[in-house]
């Protein structure tokens, strides 16, 4: 009997749906419970998921949002490389292509291993994790000051790790030769193997208990499903063409600003991404792939569309992207990609600002946008051992429609991600956490305000270690909307020992540090909803006593008069009580 033959119960096709679902969140958890690296198992810098024998998302469990879109293009290169016939159970391909199926940059390295059924391929497990390793020029890896793909680490281009069930040692020995902290990368290289093992036995079960037929049957269900319910949230959308354009501070070596723009036009059936006319692909290792460009759309499309859904390609058919070839959201071999997510997030945060005033039910106003990423390395003060830090920063998101913005988050493209813990890493690494707080600089002004940024400043606690930073939106701060105010920039500072203050600074590579110099790292403040005389004076008075505002900034933003003493509400200023608010 043909899988179209096949008598569907559409209970049981419910029932296969969500267990798939619970797979891919099972494969999640089962990589960060035996992972090595705090990128991974704290921070959750990693995606794994289920695809169809077509390469077709099915569904993933992930922390960072970017990666949305990422595992279908492994499989489908993998597909393309191999085709089915060249594939046998066991098999395990390693991928971080960042032109093709990787997407992303070198350091997050991708695994696909093809699940098979009474000998018939009918899907493939997939993950993609940040190794705290991949070799390179930089410790980390990825480099902020790279002019070409090589400089930033080992290539994986799709090839088999295991040869039915069997390790390539090779591979593996070149990993440890080329790498700074080979048990990392290697022990979480294991986790991802063990991940997706654990999927590859839990579609086999599902396939002896309901049948291979059912399961085939129900994974074009959960497509159309995930179709059915994209369309009817892309009909409430309002119909026409949208534009806003932005720029990219500049490329780690100074160049720039770069100009990128999009056109989004939505239709009945469609929802059209075109970035055609954005920069050329620039010198430094700012760019981002045409795969990266699609995840990070894929990411804004679903805040727009239905947030609450659960992924996979069936959501994604009404989406088109276009772009140039070979522009800075869309680079192709050998540019540098290191920090690509600075246009990526870029290319999301334009549509993003092109919808926010017509979706402000679903988009707040703009937020810190970089990943703010922070690698810092040197020798541990105690154990003499080598010590490495990657990891991002969380900041300010905006203000919205009926809500102020969300403080100390990570951006669009880090999702629900988190900090190493102060103990992990004053435990771990040769520094201390002299402060970590809120950003009070009262930016993003508005009747709902920008989200607050952070201050996070680690002290070295021996010689010679160095630090780079990524951090874009420096020089293009998060906007405001509908009569709010912009927010404040993404900056560090290093303060030395001797009481020197350096900076501030958004992209900087190994800048040197020595016992007793801090790196301060301020994240942005997002930017404000609303006119700012329109926020009741009552709350004014509360952002004061909170410590976000001060006295000067209610007066002069808000119009309102705080009495200094009590933190009370004393008087509203002229141009406050001429406007009416």
């Amino acid at each position: 009997m043909t899988q179209l033959q096949t008598k569907v119960d559409p209970f049981t096709l419910e029932i296969v749906k969500d267990s798939l679902i619970a797979i891919g969140d099972e494969m999640f958890i089962a990589l960060a419970k035996t992972s090595m690296s705090p990128i991974i198992y704290e921070v959750l810098d990693y995606a794994s998921g289920l695809l169809d024998a077509k390469g077709q998302l099915l569904t993933q469990g992930n922390g960072v949002t970017g990666f949305i879109g990422m595992l279908s293009a492994m499989v489908k290169q993998t597909l393309q490389k191999f085709g089915s016939a060249d594939l046998k159970e066991g098999d395990i391909i390693i991928i971080n292509d960042s032109y093709g199926g990787g997407g992303s940059h070198l350091s997050d390295v991708g695994l696909v291993m093809p699940i098979f059924s009474d000998g018939e391929l009918v899907a493939f497990s997939a993950n993609k994790a940040h190794w705290t390793e991949v070799g390179g020029k930089d410790p980390g890896s990825f480099s902020n000051d790279a002019t070409e793909i090589f400089q930033e680490g080992l290539q994986f281009p799709c090839v088999k790790l295991f040869n039915e069930g069997k390790i390539n040692q090779a591979i593996v020995d070149m990993i440890q030769a080329n790498v700074r902290f080979p048990e990392l990368s290697l022990g979480d290289m294991w986790a991802q193997v063990a991940a997706l093992k654990t999927g590859e036995k839990r579609v086999k079960e599902l396939c002896e208990k309901h049948g291979k037929s059912m399961v085939l049957a129900s994974v074009d269900y959960l497509l159309d499903h995930g179709e059915k319910l994209a369309r009817k949230e892309l009909s409430k959308l309002p119909k026409g063409t949208y534009e806003s354009e932005d720029y990219i501070d500049d490329d780690g070596f100074g160049n720039g600003p770069f100009k990128v723009k999009v056109k989004v036009t939505i239709t009945e059936d469609k929802f059209i991404a075109d970035f055609r006319g954005s920069h050329p692909q620039v010198p430094g290792p700012i760019n981002c792939s045409y795969t990266a460009l699609v995840s990070a759309v894929r990411a804004i499309f679903l805040a727009i569309t239905n947030p609450s859904v659960d992924a996979n390609d069936g959501v994604f058919r009404p989406l088109e992207i276009i772009t140039d070839k070979r522009s800075v959201l869309s680079a192709e071999r050998p540019a540098p990609v290191s920090i690509y997510w600075e246009s990526m997030q870029a290319g999301a945060d334009l549509i993003w600002k092109a919808l926010a005033p017509v979706v402000p039910h679903r988009l707040t106003a703009g937020h810190l946008l970089s990943v703010c990423s922070v690698v810092l390395s040197g020798i541990h003060q105690d154990t003499n051992e080598p010590f490495l830090i990657v990891e991002p920063s969380v900041g300010g998101w905006g203000g919205a429609d009926g809500q102020d913005g969300a403080r100390g988050q990570f951006c669009i493209g880090d999702g629900e991600t988190y900090n190493v813990p102060v103990e992990v890493a004053e435990t771990r690494y040769g520094i201390m956490v002299d402060e970590y707080s809120l950003r009070s600089d009262g930016a993003g002004a508005g009747e709902f305000i920008g989200g607050s940024g952070v201050i996070r400043s680690y002290r070295a606690l021996s010689d010679n270690q160095t630090v780079s930073v990524t951090f874009g939106r420096n020089k293009f701060v998060p906007w405001g909307i509908n009569g709010g105010k912009s927010g404040s920039a993404n900056e560090f500072f290093i303060e030395k020992a001797n009481g020197e203050v350096d900076g501030p600074y958004g992209i900087f590579p190994r800048y040197p540090l020595n016992k007793g110099d801090v790196v301060k790292l301020v994240t942005a403040t997002g930017g404000g909803y609303g006119d700012p005389f329109k926020r009741p004076a009552e709350k004014v008075a509360r952002d004061v006593r909170n410590g976000y505002l001060s006295i000067q900034q209610a007066e002069d933003e808000y119009g309102v008069i705080i009495n200094e003493k009590d933190f009370t509400v004393e008087d509203l200023t002229d141009k406050r009580k001429q406007r009416g608010a």
